[in-house]
């Protein structure tokens, strides 16, 4: 099993930063892609930025340009730099680590999900 918690999430207003973390825990040799997803109220779950093998990167096109997904394989951490943050971008968002194969993919582990919220 993994283990991951997020840290970092708050209220902030249209515009500002925030840095999102998230350490893995148990089993992280299963690890192979780490990432962020988000779920606004109503709305289905979506990624938002992941990270594999170093320099492999892929972010949904909303955040693209003011989100920086970043991971420290020593530490078993990723972590997300949102900037010049929109008040769309307000979600619950959720680490996520795929690890050993299941089916005809990989299995997904989530963190417990931490709120961004941003003020207009």
């Amino acid at each position: 099993q993994v283990h991951l918690v997020e840290s970092g999430g708050g209220l902030v207003q249209a515009g500002d930063s925030l840095r999102l973390s998230c350490v893995a825990s148990g089993d992280t040799f299963k690890i192979h892609l780490m990432g962020w997803y988000r779920q606004a109220p109503g709305k289905q779950r979506e990624l938002v930025a992941v990270m594999g093998s170093p320099g492999m990167t892929n972010y949904a096109d909303s955040v693209k340009g003011r989100f920086t997904v970043s991971r420290d394989r020593a530490k078993n951490a990723v972590y997300l730099q949102m900037n010049s943050l929109k008040p769309e971008d307000t979600a619950v968002y959720y680490c996520n680590a795929e690890g050993e194969p299941s089916g005809l993919g990989y299995h997904n582990y989530w963190g417990q999900g931490t709120q961004v919220t941003v003020s207009s």
